[in-house]
């Protein structure tokens, strides 16, 4: 016999609902009596607690419960709230059949007749333990990526709103800005840069930028707490949820003022390697012109010599007197060539540089316009220089007509002594310790970067043609170089130029006495002929029985052939046995020999290629007969 079936007032059929109900395998629904009586149980209920229908209906809902929410009352506080707020909603632990437990999320209901008495309550709980773990492991995750940026002190790491409001500060960012979580949260993140970064919208643009192309990364100055600036590396990048949704900015921020000072240093270093290898190789195509042309003014001044004790006629005389001066002129222009080639030998003795400048204060006043004020203060007690008395006269004309030249409307140079302490570095390459530093500055024209990088190169000069030389810069930095110190050119367009020559100081210092022996006969070695026949022209004038001989194979044969040379006198640079060479050889064999070397380089020069001179005396070309007779006394 067929059960009819019931149908509610809504016309819905009851069998097909709860059969409906009954078939739900993802939702334990139920109903409660009440007080709180298991009533009916679905599949859903069977498959995640674990009773069946006829294990639990009858029996009072409670027993889901954890022990410990039973003994805080939670099962009839939930109908309670159920009853009186018509809904309850919650999520807790909740029990097996086999003592295990399940994060639940329940729904209970009340149910009630059509004259609002209370007939029971549906329950619907559904098993959401793995959304639990899910949520934990994610809140875990958070907990731990918060900690770790939280304790991150290297970087300043925080976030923004999509307006550039902060949101959030960690450890770094106090560490580098100096601000408090509570000072900068909730104000605008604009206020970290500097005013002119601000008027020209960089911290609006930048967010812009991190908006549109995915990523904002420079650097720059910004600003700490107590308004100091520091160059920082900054990344902006956009925060979205997973519907795009822009939610904000983080931002990163790095103090990397450092790192920008030492590439900063390191490209001054890089520069300044850059400007002496170029210094060196315009000194060394300077030093080897020079030297040969200084050959070939040996053999004019020479030759001059020699005339000028034959000819008699005034006319002549004349005429010598011009070709001297020219090759004089030409003497002098080597000289300066090869002072900055370093290739220029200096009679170097200690002198006090106030004594130097003051006994040459007449000529530099002559040297001054009167439309240009001029004034000398020489600091008192100064240590003593190893200097050339003659060369730092000449440097200190050099400047002051150059100051003169910068200050065509008037103005003023003064010229100063002072003792100074240099650390390391702070001077080009000059070692820590203590210089005696002359100043020449002038109120003049001054000069722009470009002008003072090339200033010492020979023959680059800014002044009109014929107005000079372009050397008088490049004597004086060749000095410098040849002293040990150092040349600084200080200078600013329109507002004058400084010039720093730095000598070091010396505690003590003396001249050591020359050395006198006869003039008899002579040995003239050199292997251009030309040189060498006015070598021994020049010899024959003084009086000297000579010997010649183009090579130092040559001339050791002769001196071990021809006894009682007094003097030999030989160039250095020949090819096969040098000069020096065979200096060491006729000093072995002749101990008592006087042995005079002449080069166009300088001693320092000689020293780099024959590893010592063994205190031979050195004379420059071109010489002259003066020069021969100095050393010969």
């Amino acid at each position: 016999m067929t059960k009819p079936t019931s149908t509610s007032p809504s016309g819905v059929d009851d069998n097909r609902f709860r059969l409906f109900v009954d078939s739900v395998t993802d939702y334990a629904i139920y109903m409660l009596s009440p007080e709180g009586i298991v009533n009916s149980w679905n599949a859903g209920a069977q498959r995640f607690k674990g009773y069946t229908n006829d294990e639990i209906i009858g029996q009072h809902f409670s027993r889901f419960y954890t022990p410990e929410d039973q003994e805080r009352g939670m099962p009839e506080r939930a109908l309670a709230l159920a009853r009186n707020e018509g809904r309850f909603e919650d999520e807790g632990w909740r029990m097996r059949k086999d003592g295990s437990r399940f994060w639940a999320s329940v729904v209970i209901d009340p149910i009630r007749d059509p004259d609002g008495s209370l007939a029971g309550y549906a329950k619907i709980t559904r098993d959401i333990t793995d959304r639990k773990r899910t949520s934990e492991a994610l809140h875990a995750s958070e907990e731990r990526f918060r900690l770790l940026v939280q304790g991150v002190t290297d970087y300043a790491i925080y976030m923004l709103s999509p307006t550039g409001i902060i949101t959030n500060w960690n450890a770094g960012a106090r560490r580098i800005k100096g601000f408090e979580h509570h000072e900068v949260v909730d104000t605008h993140f604009s206020r970290f840069y500097i005013e002119d970064d601000i008027a020209k919208g960089l911290p609006m643009a930048a967010l812009s930028t991190a908006l549109n192309e995915g990523r904002f990364e420079s650097e720059g100055w910004r600003l700490r707490k107590d308004g100091s600036r520091f160059w920082a590396h900054v990344v902006i990048d956009p925060i979205r949820s997973q519907l795009g949704e822009l939610l904000g900015f983080a931002k990163v921020t790095r103090d990397i003022t450092e790192r920008m000072r030492a590439a900063q240093a390191l490209e001054k270093t890089k520069e300044a390697l850059f400007q002496s290898q170029k210094l060196e190789a315009i000194g060394k195509l300077t030093g080897g012109i020079s030297h040969d042309f200084n050959n070939l003014l040996s053999v004019m001044s020479n030759g001059l010599s020699v005339l000028r004790h034959r000819l008699a006629a005034p006319e002549d005389m004349r005429v010598l007197d011009a070709m001297e001066r020219a090759a004089s002129r030409g003497a002098a222009l080597t000289g300066q060539l090869l002072t900055f080639a370093r290739q220029q030998p200096l009679k170097q003795e200690c002198h006090n540089l106030n004594d130097v400048m003051g006994s040459f204060e007449a000529v530099l006043r002559r040297a001054v316009r009167g439309s240009v004020a001029f004034e000398m203060l020489l600091s008192e007690r100064l240590p003593m220089v190893l200097a050339d008395a003659a060369q730092v006269e000449a440097a200190l004309l050099n400047l002051i007509v150059n100051a003169c030249d910068a200050t065509p409307d008037g103005g003023s140079i003064r010229v100063s002594t002072s003792v100074v302490e240099l650390s390391a570095g702070q001077v080009g390459k000059l070692p820590a310790g203590a210089y005696v530093r002359i100043g020449v500055e002038d109120t003049g024209q001054g000069m722009d970067g470009d002008v003072i990088a090339r200033a010492v190169e020979p023959f680059f000069t800014t002044k009109p043609v014929g107005k000079g030389t372009g050397l008088g810069l490049s004597q004086v930095y060749g000095l410098m170089q040849q002293s040990d110190g150092d040349l600084l050119i200080a200078s600013t367009p329109g507002a004058g130029t400084e010039m720093s020559l730095y000598f070091p100081a010396l505690a003590n210092g003396a001249a050591g006495p020359a050395s006198e022996l006869p003039r008899e006969k002579a040995l003239v070695v050199d292997d251009q002929a030309d040189v060498l026949e006015m070598a021994v022209q020049l010899f024959r004038t003084l009086g000297y029985e000579v010997l010649s001989a183009n090579n130092g194979a040559e001339a050791l044969e002769i001196l071990q052939r021809s006894p009682g040379i007094d003097v030999l006198f030989s160039d250095v640079v020949m090819p096969g046995t040098s000069g020096i060479e065979l200096g060491r050889e006729a000093r072995r064999l002749f101990p008592a020999m006087k042995i005079i070397l002449a080069s166009g380089y300088t001693a320092p020069a000689l020293q780099t290629q024959h590893a010592r001179l063994d205190n031979f005396q050195l004379i420059s070309k071109p010489y002259s007969i003066a020069q021969i007779l100095r050393q010969l006394r």
